[in-house]
């Protein structure tokens, strides 16, 4: 006796008449058509992407009498989704009650999870849930959670949170996964303000949720960036009031943002409370409070703890050293700022942007107008990106000591380099070859 499998690879799903062929070989055989036979011809034929033949297939289980299987549709509006036939999809959804089956919040979600994938599918979505109501689907808890996500995907925070609270209205569950995924939304809004963020961040804890150390810092980060570092304080105070010990990363985030506001003391409480937690500060964390010390015009204190860092195994990087060398060049402390430089060349810390902008500033400002152009000739030779406001300073400085030639010299590796001097450039070198001395020659009589 042929087994249904065996009479199926009996036939090549490539030809024309393969649904019609194979279905009267099985009437022959006397082979049952049953719900799982036609599936099994589905997944053959969206297996082999014969998709012309899904129609005719379907024609055929339609006029059965079997009530079809949920699992079938569902499949096909799966497989449909992988092949960016959308609108196959949702059509398969539709028609699913002809097939003597009641669609429920299983297919529904299937579409909903394939439409949420791109700006097409979204479109749709609208029109899907209005006709899923029509067609009888309860909306399950798993459906306000997929479209809470999508919204929020959508940045429609507003209607995901309204959909948020109608689910708990109606008493349907919210795991703290939901919750979590609305929160880092709402932080990731751009155009929110730090009060917003507060005032939800609390409405959240009255319904129940309970924050993991991931959303104490999705919020910390928001804050800090909003300059509400004291705010940020507070969520982390709160975090230690919930049970959670803070990591490493929550403290530096809240050392930057209190250091931000210029609450120096509270960033040396900070520091040391992390040190008696035993957290062990990273390269950022020390960067946080160097940055706090320069800010107080602590620059030596700010060295010895870079000395500090390294004994305790961490190795100080070109952001510690830009935030020293910022502090000590605005000071006017040139021969401070080289030593730190030949210090940073010693430990094999390479100069970047910034490290050489902060110091051919300083040494513009100072008058070291030849120091700062064999800088800026360094930096065009390493093809460093820089402002091209330093290199204007630079020739209009050389300008303005008569070393003209230098200046047009300069401007050429920069021209090379296709960097464009500003009008000051331009300006100071015509004032120069006017007040420059003409000779002329007298003819002799």
């Amino acid at each position: 006796m042929v087994s249904f499998k065996q009479l199926v690879a009996q036939h090549n799903p490539l030809q024309p008449d393969f649904v019609p062929s194979l279905l009267q070989s099985l009437s022959l055989y006397n082979l049952h058509q049953s719900p799982q036979a036609y599936h099994f011809l589905i997944k053959t034929l969206l297996h082999n992407r014969q998709f012309h033949h899904i129609p005719s297939l379907l024609h055929h289980l339609q006029l059965q009498h079997f009530q079809t299987p949920e699992y079938i549709f569902t499949h096909l509006v799966k497989f449909y989704g992988n092949a960016n036939r959308i609108q196959d999809a949702v059509d398969i959804f539709y028609r699913i009650p002809q097939f003597r089956c009641f669609p429920s919040a299983y297919s529904l979600n299937a579409l909903l999870a394939l439409l949420c994938r791109s700006q097409r599918g979204l479109k749709l979505l609208p029109q899907v849930l209005l006709n899923s109501l029509h067609m009888n689907i309860r909306l399950e808890e798993s459906t306000f959670r997929l479209l809470v996500c999508t919204l929020c995907r959508m940045n429609k925070v507003a209607y995901a949170i309204e959909i948020l609270q109608r689910m708990l209205d109606d008493g349907l569950g919210v795991n703290d996964k939901v919750f979590s995924f609305v929160l880092s939304s709402v932080c990731a809004e751009g155009d929110l303000d730090g009060e917003d963020v507060i005032g939800f961040w609390r409405g959240l804890r009255k319904l129940g949720f309970s924050p993991a150390m991931g959303d104490y810092d999705g919020v910390v980060r928001f804050l800090v960036k909003k300059g509400r570092g004291l705010d940020a304080w507070d969520v982390l105070n709160q975090m230690k009031s919930d049970g959670i010990k803070p990591g490493i990363l929550s403290y530096t985030m809240v050392l930057n943002g209190v250091t931000a506001e210029g609450d120096y003391i509270l960033a040396d409480e900070l520091f040391d409370e992390l040190l008696m937690l035993g957290l062990v500060p990273n390269v950022y964390t020390y960067k946080a409070y160097i940055d706090a010390l320069c800010k107080q015009n602590k620059v030596e204190e700010g060295i010895k703890m870079v000395a500090c860092m390294e004994e305790l195994g961490c190795k100080p990087n070109v952001l510690i050293y830009n935030t020293l060398l910022r502090t000590i060049s605005k000071a006017g402390e040139i021969s401070r700022a080289r030593e730190l430089v030949k210090e940073m060349k010693y430990k094999g810390i390479e100069m970047n942007w910034v490290s050489y902008t902060i110091i051919i500033d300083g040494l513009v400002s100072n008058g070291e107008i030849l120091e700062a152009c064999a800088l800026v000739e360094e930096v065009l030779h390493k093809c460093i990106f820089i402002k091209s406001l330093t290199f204007d300073e630079v020739i209009c400085g050389l300008c303005q000591r008569g070393l003209v030639c230098k200046a047009l010299e300069l401007l050429g590796k920069m021209v090379e380099r296709s960097i464009s001097p500003g009008a000051r450039v331009w300006e100071a070198l015509l004032l120069s070859s006017e007040s420059r001395p003409k000779f002329h020659l007298v003819n002799p009589l």
